[in-house]
This record gives structure tokens, sequence and C-alpha cells, in this order.
């Protein structure tokens, strides 16, 4: 296959020939290529590695988004879903009520519960212990995907628990992976200007070592485009691959598209549709050692997910049933989708739709 450039340019065609050859980019490569107008070259390279390693399968997975509680003691810039204890809006369900709202909006194909919060130092650790112990009793042979690094942080504040503690406890409780949040944008400068009250870059990726040394596979993420520079951006996949390297626990990375704070903010206040292609093929340039990068079609809509499949990503996310923290800072995106929408959004972009389980498994395949 050979290359088409709308720009020629010999930077570019020395990325290609490392790419290519299977050579590692560093950080000067991930920066010119931010900086490079010519998307549709960076995305048909990242197209390139990605049929090398998926193939043209695509995934996905029957999920539903949980939130236990939104009250959080973080003020993170970003945040429009955390609420003081007592506010208006502010909720802490017990595993009962829960579980009342699963059973209101469960259907049989949903193999995973992703479970979020914010940070609420009104109930003890046992709270998000027992919230997990009793999903876990009520269904069983659902994957219980919970709580970020940054939670697992503030779990091991709140109950004088190491890491390593606090992982043992949940997994003991039913935990079988955590999700991807709380990375945000990993530089000191960054969490600096957005009040990201919460875990520090090496708290963020030492969990994420412990959770793997302990034998999970995790999730990871980058919130981009608020304050960061491109080279932070960069950096941010940089420390991402280092952990991967030496775990090899990562199973996907997700770019977030930072929300703004309300849905009716003009479009000057997203990030573009070119931004958002390039943070995926970027992505999948950059981290040759993680398998799969997701377009999370909650942050960059259906049809954009449909061309970012072209573009480096094999995995379109879930159902979710019903979203609530991109929603809260503004997404316009819908709260959810049904199965039959993804495989006929996966099949629209002529890729392969695979609904898998947690861990990547393949459990049908929609030729």
């Amino acid at each position: 296959m050979t290359l088409v450039t709308t720009h020629p340019d010999r930077q570019m065609a020395e990325i290609a020939d490392k790419v290519r050859n299977g050579e590692r980019l560093s950080l000067e490569d991930g920066i010119f290529l931010y900086r490079s107008d010519d998307l549709l070259t960076i995305g048909q390279l990242a197209n390139e590695v990605n049929l090398k390693k998926n193939g043209k399968k695509v995934y996905f997975i029957e999920n539903m988004s949980l939130y236990f509680t939104n009250v959080c003691e973080a003020h993170c810039a970003f945040c429009n879903f955390r609420k003081d204890e007592g506010e208006e809006g502010s909720y802490t369900l017990t595993p009962e009520e829960m579980i009342a709202y699963v059973e209101q909006h469960i259907h049989p194909g949903v193999r995973e519960f992703h479970i979020v919060g914010g940070h609420n130092a009104n109930v003890p650790f046992e709270y998000y212990v027992e919230s997990i112990r009793a999903l876990k009793q009520k269904y069983p042979n659902v994957t219980m995907k919970a709580y970020t690094a940054a939670e697992i942080d503030f779990f091991s504040r709140i109950s004088g628990l190491s890491y390593k503690e606090v992982l043992e406890r949940l997994i003991e409780a039913g935990l079988e992976t955590l999700t991807g949040g709380g990375a945000e944008i990993l530089s000191d400068q960054y969490r600096k200007k957005m009040r990201v009250e919460k875990a520090n870059i090496e708290q963020y990726l030492d969990v994420h070592r412990i959770a793997h040394q302990l034998g999970l596979r995790t999730h990871t993420t980058m919130l981009y485009g608020s304050v960061e520079s491109l080279e932070e951006r960069v950096q941010h996949m940089l420390h991402i691959r280092e952990l991967q390297d030496e775990t090899n626990g990562f199973q996907v990375f997700i770019p977030l598209s930072m929300q703004p704070i309300s849905p009716k903010a003009s479009i000057r206040r997203r990030n573009s549709a070119y931004d958002d292609l390039k943070a995926i093929a970027i992505s999948r340039l950059m981290l040759d050692n993680i398998q799969h990068i997701k377009a999370y079609f909650i942050n960059i809509g259906t049809q954009l997910t449909q061309v970012a499949l072209t573009m480096g990503a094999s995995d379109a996310h879930g159902t979710i049933v019903r979203e609530k923290i991109s929603h809260a800072a503004g997404a316009l995106t819908p709260e959810g989708i049904t199965r039959e929408d993804l495989v006929w959004l996966i099949k629209g972009a002529g890729r392969i739709p695979v609904e898998r389980d947690t861990f990547y498994n393949e459990m049908k395949i929609y030729e």
C-alpha cells in the first residue's frame, strides 16, 4: 500500500518509515504529528497499525454505567458532576437503592457494570467495598469494572490502608478491573492549573502498577482539550507507555474529549472534529504496546466515532444505558445506544462488529 501524502514532508516520511518498520515513536515525533495539518496521512498510518494489530474487527460491550454518589471532596475545574454533601441534587445511594435502579434499567445482555463516582468522605471505605459486594452477589455473571485510580488513592487515605490492601479488599468483594478515569493529563503543571485535587501522576501510575501486579487488567484515559500543551498530551502517552512496558496490564487507551460546562456552549467551546481524530490516530501511533484505542462516542458523537474506526480506533465502547459525567458537563451525544445501533455504526465504517466481554474475549461476531 502506498502512502498518499497531501504535503510531502521529509519528517513525516521518516515517521512513516519508523511506523512501518515497527520502530517506536519519540516525544518529538508525537509533537510533530500534533502540529502537522496532514490528518489524512496520520490517520492512514494509524489505520495501518490498527489493521496489523486487530484486523477489521471493532469491539463493543453491553454495559451499564453506575454512579453510587456524586458527593466529592475534590473541586476539579473541569467537573460539573460533583456536589457538596447536602447540596441540592447531591445523592449517595445505598447498595439496595443501586440494585433497585439496576433492576429497573438492566436488560439480559449486560455483561459489565462501569462504576465510578465522587470522592465522598462522609461514608467509610467499607461503604465502597459493600457496594461492590452487594452488586456482585446479586449479579454474579456481570463483571465489576469499578473505581478509578484516583478513587483507590482516596480510599487509601480515608481507610489508612495501602493501595495493595485497598485493592485486595475490593477484589475479595468482587472487583475485577479498574476504570481508566482520574488520569486527566499526567502533568504537574496541568493538574495545578485545573485544580486536580486528587491522585498525582506517580499515585495514578502506582495504583495501576499494583493492580497489574495483583493480576488485574485495567483501562486508562487522557482527558484532552483544555489548558494542556501538545507536549503534555504526548508526554501523557509516554507515561502510560512506560508503565505498559513494565507491567503489560493496560487493555485499552481511551482519549476523552473535554466537554464544555453547558450543553448550550457554542462550538468554539468544544474540541474540533479534527482534534478529536488526531487524538485517536496519534494515540494509536504512540502507544505501540497497547492493543486497543477506544473511540468514546459519548464525547465525540456517533458519526465521528465511525470515522475514527478508520483512523486507529478498534473499540467503540458500549451501550452504557445512562451516562452522567460527560452529560453533566455539556455533552450533546446520546446517553446510551442500543446493540443494534452499535453494530450498524461499526458496519457502516466497513468494519466487523465484535461483541466482547470486559477482557476482550469475543462473545459474538456480527459478520
